[in-house]
C-alpha cells in the first residue's frame, strides 16, 4: 500500500484570523495548533467533530492574494438538522448562499460561502 491515511486539506486565505473565526463560529470547528513555517507561511489546523482529518488554513502573503474560482472545490459537513443549522446561521448573522435542496436520495443539502469564496456544503442525511 502506498498511502496509509488521509491527514488534512490545505486552503490558502487572505486573512487567517477572519477565516478561523468564521469556521469556529459557523461550524463549531476547533483550532488545534498554529505555527509559522520556515518560509514564512502562517498555518492553523482545524479539527472537525467525529473526524480524524483536519483542515489546514494557510496565510502566505508571498503568493499574492487568494482569488477562489467558482466551483473550484468545496468542503462538506454533515449536520443533524438543516432547520437547526439555518436557525444557528440566522442567530450569528450568516446565511446560506444556495439551498436548501432535497436530493433524490432524500438528503437535504445547502451551501455557505467562506470569506474568500470557498463553498462549504452542509448535508442532512435521511434518518
Amino acid at each position: 500500500m502506498v498511502v496509509c491515511k488521509f491527514l488534512h486539506t490545505r486552503m490558502r486565505v487572505n486573512d487567517l484570523d477572519r477565516t478561523l473565526e468564521f469556521y469556529q463560529r459557523v461550524f463549531g470547528l476547533e483550532v488545534t495548533r498554529r505555527h509559522e513555517s520556515p518560509r514564512g507561511s502562517k498555518l492553523a489546523f482545524l479539527s472537525v467533530p467525529n473526524s480524524e482529518e483536519e483542515i489546514e488554513i494557510t496565510y502566505f502573503p508571498g503568493s499574492g492574494p487568494v482569488q477562489v474560482q467558482e466551483d473550484l472545490m468545496h468542503l462538506a459537513f454533515e449536520v443533524e438538522s438543516m432547520d437547526a443549522f439555518q436557525k444557528h446561521l440566522q442567530t450569528i448573522g450568516e446565511k446560506l448562499s444556495d439551498g436548501p435542496t432535497r436530493s433524490s436520495s432524500g438528503s437535504v443539502f445547502a451551501f455557505v460561502d467562506a470569506p474568500e469564496g470557498y463553498e462549504i456544503e452542509v448535508i442532512e442525511r435521511p434518518k
